[in-house]
């Protein structure tokens, strides 16, 4: 997994509440678990006007202009500021992929789901959750400012606009961890495979008949 430290962008505004995971990645692209390929496909039925299915080719597709992801202004965009209960729904983590997979490496709301949330630490994606009113005012001066960016700093837990104080946020010191070494589970777990050796090998001593 990539690890985060910090990230300088564009940020890309989804001005919707309870934004689901069935928007994120509409169920007949879930083809795969291979965790690619899945962003020419996110949030499908918004960013095209014909209606998605699996093996278009995306070029041919009419766009949508009136949706943020298509807009010049934002392109590049590894931000993606939204609002309350982003990622509610299913469970999928296919909608985590396919953020990722277009290359949102970023988001900030005011709350995610839980699912969805812990989904993101597992995927290399920082969720930052800010207080609705300051989320409003980066809306406010997203909209205000063509080419608006955001320094994160996942080390210092601060956000630097740029102009203005920095925007501190929390995060729980284990999945700052993961994030910032770029530990997936795999990866955590491998961390101690020499004391799972060792432990394999003393039961395998003791209870030999289990390994028969």
């Amino acid at each position: 997994m990539q690890a985060f430290e910090t990230l300088e962008s564009l940020v890309v505004p989804l001005d919707r509440a309870n934004v689901d995971t069935d928007a994120l990645i509409p169920k007949q692209f879930m083809k795969s678990i291979r965790r690619t390929g899945f962003g020419d496909n996110l949030f499908d039925e918004w960013r095209y006007l014909d209606r998605g299915q699996p093996g278009q080719n995306i070029r041919r597709r009419p766009l949508n202009p009136d949706f943020p992801l298509n807009q010049a202004r934002y392109g590049g965009a590894r931000i993606l500021l939204a609002r309350e209960n982003f990622g509610c729904g299913s469970s999928r983590e296919h909608a985590v992929w396919a953020l990722r997979d277009f290359g949102i490496r970023a988001l900030i709301a005011p709350s995610f789901a839980d699912i969805f949330y812990g989904n993101c630490f597992k995927n290399g994606l920082l969720p930052i959750v800010l207080p609705a009113a300051r989320v409003d005012t980066l809306f406010a001066e997203v909209a205000a400012t063509p080419g608006y960016t955001l320094r994160i700093d996942l080390a210092s837990q601060s956000i630097r606009p740029a102009s203005g104080a920095p925007i501190a946020f929390g995060i729980e010191p284990a999945r700052k961890h993961r994030l910032l070494h770029g530990l997936d589970d795999i990866a955590l777990t491998l961390q101690r495979a020499e004391r799972i050796r060792t432990f394999e090998a003393r039961r395998r001593a003791s209870e030999p008949w289990l390994f028969n």
